[in-house]
This record gives C-alpha cells, structure tokens and sequence, in this order.
C-alpha cells in the first residue's frame, strides 16, 4: 500500500491557510474598494500642510 498518498494533499509552505472574507477585491466587501495611491497621497498632503502652516 502506498501510504504516502494517504490523507489531504499539503498546502505551500508559504500559502496562506485561509482566505478573508473580507478581502480587497472580493464580492464580499463589506467596507467599500481600496482607494488609489493617488487619493492617499493628496490626504496626506493637505494634512501635512495644515501641519505645518498651524
């Protein structure tokens, strides 16, 4: 008998064990879409400004 070929098959070592469920890009986000660098990196600006000005 081949016992080698007994039992579920391994994963990856390095896959992951599990899928969120809420993960970007899926159907099921709950929380909307990520947003593009573009937007984070005008935020980040504004803020910086009113930072710095007081």
């Amino acid at each position: 008998m081949d016992y080698k070929a007994a039992g579920a098959p391994k994963m990856g070592k390095k896959a992951p064990k599990h899928e969120e469920h809420n993960a970007h890009g899926s159907g099921k986000k709950p929380f909307g879409a990520r947003e593009d660098k573009a937007a984070l990196l005008a935020r980040m600006k504004k803020a910086a400004a009113e930072k710095k000005k007081g």
